[in-house]
């Protein structure tokens, strides 16, 4: 058990012992914390606070879970000239993400029968479920080129609009990427761009219930009542074996650097190590590639509506709000230090005037978007600059209550059905979706109120489900 004690609002410290090197912080309501104590995920979060180079503090975020390695909900930040990298602190689905498309369709104009429609549209030209291809990849040239180049590759190609490019974060193309430095079996997995995948991923389309902030959602392209779409995927196959076959190297590396592990989820290496350096670069190509596949998705989206409504897309608006990535590893400068900080299962969250924003949410701060459960609302937030000993980061989600094979069986199917019984949902057999029901998740609404009750985030417009579109299996 770890000494934790409660140092502001919302906030809990776990103080430097034993081979910590910096103290843990949490970011939390006082039931969220009493709800982890016990939780392995405590323990993660101070094992990677033992790594070499670890800056200031490690940090929990409120929606703060068990993962491999670092937590999810984890931020761990080192020093960009002697510090580490880790496979496992970025995760298994390398720029897992969430990007948020707006309308000026009005809800009130979109029964279920034709929220079916479009649903059954997007269905056709978005494959869901566990190891689905896309269509889009029968060129292996196209792959690498995204791998490299990200979303401007595709823009380019006509399969999105060039405003888009505005609204990503790092602008779609983080730089450094290699396919050089990928494994066969990594490359082998590289055929599923414009796909969801399983597990928590997902197309939902909700609308706008709530504004908090007018002027700012206005500027965001929020209307209430109006139809929104998010997207929620990330790199795939291809993330997955990238983390694998690198905290595989990591691990026979570690002695060469005479670095103590505290766990081998944090398998890691110094940053500017051989190994360091490639994964950096193979990371990379798994965030371009996940950049890649949200923009398509989104031009099949589109096309999708404007099928339905048999009209031009850009009539309907589906306007990108912003696209942002979880589970990554960037150089950031914070604190007077470049650091690289790793956020698993964490987003950036910059506030308005910081030099890192894109310039089209220079004086708002980039919008936040964090998804809620099925059934459940999602927020759109801003950060702050009290959110500075965050690394300028805030949660990604809701935060699992319950593992996957522990929901399938604890929760019922009629619950879930009850849960859902206003919202139209694809799959036809919902037992094979229990793990990904609310009940197996924290509140959504404490684990945000946890930020903005302190100031480090302000709610700007909380959406709700219509329909969500989400593939069978894990």
């Amino acid at each position: 058990m770890f000494r934790i004690k409660k140092i502001h609002d919302n906030t809990y410290l776990i103080p430097k012992q034993g081979k910590m090197k910096v103290d843990a912080v949490l970011f939390l309501n006082e039931k969220l914390c009493q709800d982890i104590l016990e939780d392995d995920a405590v323990k993660q979060l101070t094992d990677a606070a033992c790594l070499p180079g670890v800056f200031k503090h490690v940090v929990g975020m409120p929606d703060i879970h068990e993962g491999f390695g670092l937590p999810i909900g984890g931020i761990m930040a080192t020093d960009a000239r002697n510090g580490i990298v880790s496979a496992g602190a970025v995760g298994m689905d390398i720029n897992c993400g969430v990007r948020l498309l707006g309308t000026n369709i009005s809800r009130e104009k979109v029964d279920k029968p034709l929220l079916r429609k479009i649903m059954d549209s997007i269905e056709e030209k978005v494959p869901t479920g566990i190891g689905k291809k896309s269509r889009h990849t029968g060129s292996s040239s196209l792959v690498e080129k995204v791998m490299v180049e990200g979303a401007p590759a595709l823009v380019e190609k006509g399969l999105g609009r060039p405003e888009d490019l505005k609204a990503i974060e790092e602008y779609g193309c983080l730089r450094g990427a290699d396919p050089e430095k990928l494994s066969s079996k990594a490359v082998s997995r590289s055929n599923q761009l414009a796909t969801i995948g399983g597990g928590n991923h997902f197309i939902e389309i909700g609308y706008v219930s709530e504004v908090f902030l007018p002027e700012t959602a206005e500027y965001f392209g929020l209307q209430k009542d109006n139809l929104t779409v998010m997207i929620h995927t990330g790199s795939r196959g291809l993330g997955h074996q990238i983390c694998n076959d690198y905290t595989n190297i990591m691990l026979k590396s570690v002695k060469k650097y005479g670095i103590d592990l505290p766990s081998r989820g944090l398998a890691c290496v110094p940053i500017h190590s051989t190994e360091g350096r490639d994964y950096l670069s193979a990371m990379a190509c798994a965030v371009n590639f996940a950049f890649g596949n949200r923009q398509l998705i989104t031009h099949e989206v589109r096309n999708a509506f404007g099928e339905v409504f048999q009209c031009s897309p850009e009539k309907l608006g589906l306007h990108l709000v912003y696209d942002l990535a979880h589970n990554i590893a960037k150089f950031e400068e914070h604190f007077g230090r470049r650091l690289l900080v790793h956020r698993k299962g964490a987003t950036r969250a910059l506030p308005p005037n910081h030099p890192s924003n894109p310039e089209k949410y220079m004086h708002t701060g980039h919008p936040v978007l964090i998804p809620g459960t099925m059934g459940t609302a999602s927020y759109v937030v801003t950060g702050t600059e009290k959110n500075k000993d965050t690394f300028y980061s805030t949660n990604h989600g809701a935060g699992r209550v319950m593992s996957r094979k522990a929901a399938r069986k604890t929760l019922c199917r009629s619950e879930l059905e009850n849960r859902m019984k206003n919202i139209l949902i694809n799959t036809r057999n919902l037992k094979r979706i229990l793990d990904e029901a609310p009940g197996a998740y924290k509140n959504i609404h404490e684990v945000v109120l946890s930020l903005t009750d302190i100031n480090m985030t302000r709610m700007i417009a909380m959406l709700k489900p219509l329909a969500v579109i989400k593939g069978e299996g894990d």
